[in-house]
């Protein structure tokens, strides 16, 4: 059983940066391939970026060249590093599985206006 709990959101304006930070207990495979995900108010939860066990990254198009994912395997933990942030961007996030998601953390919540 993993458990994730995501840290880092907050209140921030536009063009600002944050950094999220997600740690699991419970055994990560460090070939497992992880993600980030959001989901705004009436949307439904997507994907934003992965990275899997050997650094391979993929991004949304929404926030290419604009988000980073980086994880650290002995730690069990993957951070998001998000610059240059939009109203938009305003979601709970969420780290998880990014194929095959377990249990679901509580996520942070991400506020971008001025």
């Amino acid at each position: 059983q993993v458990h994730l709990v995501e840290s880092g959101g907050g209140l921030v304006q536009p063009g600002g940066s944050l950094r999220l930070s997600c740690a699991a207990s419970g055994t990560i495979l460090s070939i497992t391939v992880m993600g980030w995900y959001r989901q705004a108010p009436g949307k439904q939860r997507e994907l934003v970026a992965s990275i899997a066990g050997f650094g391979r990254t993929n991004y949304a198009d929404s926030v290419r060249g604009r988000f980073l994912i980086f994880r650290d395997n002995a730690k069990n933990t993957v951070d998001l590093q998000m610059n240059s942030l939009k109203p938009e961007d305003t979601a709970v996030y969420y780290c998880n599985h990014a194929s095959r998601p377990w249990e679901w953390g509580q996520g942070t919540q991400v506020t971008v206006s001025s």
